[in-house]
This record gives C-alpha cells, sequence and structure tokens, in this order.
C-alpha cells in the first residue's frame, strides 16, 4: 500500500439473505483510492453504490474480501472498533441533512465532539463555531434548523461531517434535495475542501454533479464497469459566479 493510498479494497462482496433469497450487492469490487482525491461513485438504483459507501464509512461490514483504511485492516472489527475508526477518521453527509430539529446549528455541530473518546477538543463549542465558520455560516450558528434555508441545513450537516478534522468526507446524493443553484455553491464548498487536502468520495446519480469531481467510478450489478478520471472537470466557483444572483437568503 503506497503512502498516499487511504483506501483499498480488494475483492469486495456483500451478500444480503432476504428469507431463503440471497441478494450480491457487491461481487467483487477492487478500488483504490489515494489522499486528496475526489471521487463520483455513480450508478443507477440496486448497483451497489450505496452498500459500497456504507462498508467504506464502516457502517456495514463485507461479506467477503478486505478492506484496508489509512493501511488499517477494518473488516472483521468488532463493533465498538468500527464505531472508533468511523470517529476518527470519517466524516458522513447525507441527502436528508439529519440535523436535529429545534437544535441550534452550533449543538448539531458539536453533537460528534461529545461521543469522541480522544477529547481532542476541550472546548467543543469552540470547535464547533470554527467548523461553521469554515463552512460561511459564522452569522447562523445560533439559528434553529426550521430557520434554515436547505443550502444552510447542508452546510450546517457538512461542518458536523467536518468538525473532527476527518481525513476522509463521506457524501451520500448531498445535492439530491437543493435546487441547482445551491447545489453547485455546495459543490464549490467541496471542491474548496479537497483544494484543502481533504479526500472526498460523493455518491450521486446526476452525471452534472460528477463533473465537478477528479474521477468517475461507475457501479452496476454489484460491479465497477468504469473508473476513470474526468478530462475536463468543472470548476463550480467560476459556475456560480456565471449564474444569475440569487435572493438574499434570510
Amino acid at each position: 500500500m503506497s503512502a498516499r493510498e487511504v483506501i483499498r479494497t480488494e475483492a469486495l462482496q456483500r451478500v444480503f439473505h432476504m428469507g431463503h433469497v440471497q441478494v450480491a450487492a457487491l461481487r467483487g469490487i477492487d478500488l483504490r483510492v489515494e489522499r486528496g482525491e475526489m471521487i463520483a461513485i455513480m450508478g443507477p438504483s440496486g448497483s451497489g453504490k450505496s452498500t459500497l459507501m456504507n462498508i467504506l464509512g464502516c457502517l456495514d461490514q463485507p461479506t467477503a474480501g478486505a478492506y484496508f483504511l489509512d493501511g488499517r485492516r477494518v473488516d472483521g472489527l468488532s463493533r465498538d472498533e468500527l464505531a472508533a475508526v468511523r470517529n476518527q477518521k470519517i466524516g458522513f453527509v447525507f441527502q436528508g441533512f439529519n440535523l436535529l430539529p429545534r437544535t441550534q446549528a452550533i449543538e448539531n455541530v458539536e453533537l460528534p465532539l461529545l461521543y469522541d473518546a480522544r477529547e481532542t477538543h476541550a472546548d467543543t463549542r469552540a470547535a464547533a463555531a470554527r467548523a461553521l465558520e469554515r463552512v460561511g455560516l459564522a452569522d447562523r450558528m445560533h439559528h434553529e434548523s426550521s430557520e434554515l434555508s436547505g443550502g444552510q441545513q447542508q452546510r450546517v450537516a457538512i461542518a458536523r461531517a467536518l468538525v473532527t478534522n476527518p481525513a476522509i468526507l463521506l457524501a451520500d446524493e448531498p445535492t439530491g434535495n437543493l435546487d441547482t443553484h445551491t447545489s453547485i455553491e455546495v459543490l464549490a464548498l467541496f471542491q474548496e475542501l479537497n483544494d484543502a487536502g481533504i479526500t472526498l468520495l460523493i455518491v450521486t446519480h446526476e452525471h452534472d454533479i460528477a463533473l465537478y469531481t477528479k474521477r468517475i467510478v461507475e457501479m452496476r450489478d454489484g460491479h465497477v464497469v468504469r473508473d476513470e478520471p474526468v478530462r475536463e472537470r468543472r470548476n463550480a466557483a467560476r459556475d456560480l459566479a456565471a449564474m444569475p444572483a440569487e435572493p438574499a437568503e434570510a
């Protein structure tokens, strides 16, 4: 494993048992991800992309094969060991934001630190504030979720993913609930974070979204059928600047 390689899977398989029926969601996935990459994982419904993301995020275990994260083999670890790996190395962003209602943005962002056994942040509130500043929400940190627009809620979710300083950010359809303008705003933030050194893997079914990444991994029927660099990568900040101005968010 090279020094720059943060993810490696070997012949990864995942079989689900539905009564007497076996469903093979992954059928031998070999994947290499180097530090600083920004990858789109694409494919139709049922292709296995979300199953793969769950295994890469240590939320699920493969049925067979091997998974190495930062040089450490993590398939086969206990539930508590997997939870520790998730908290130390991985940040998650979901399509549905998953914010606590009637809770301030800063409290939502602070939450992962309260479960961090490393106790690396003596002042969790200050760390949450820094994460919100990083995503451009310094002036919204005391607003509740219901007082924020969809784009602002997604940025809170990204701040929450960043607050533990993960090396890897996994985003599952992060623009699925957003309009075009807000989607490009989120992608501009992702590109900025990637430029700062964070490795990003984004599950998406939208080819237009994938063009903002550096590499496309396409899946079908549990196999990787295409893995190639994006040859004409789009710049989200430049595209955003060329779009008509949106009304100011309340």
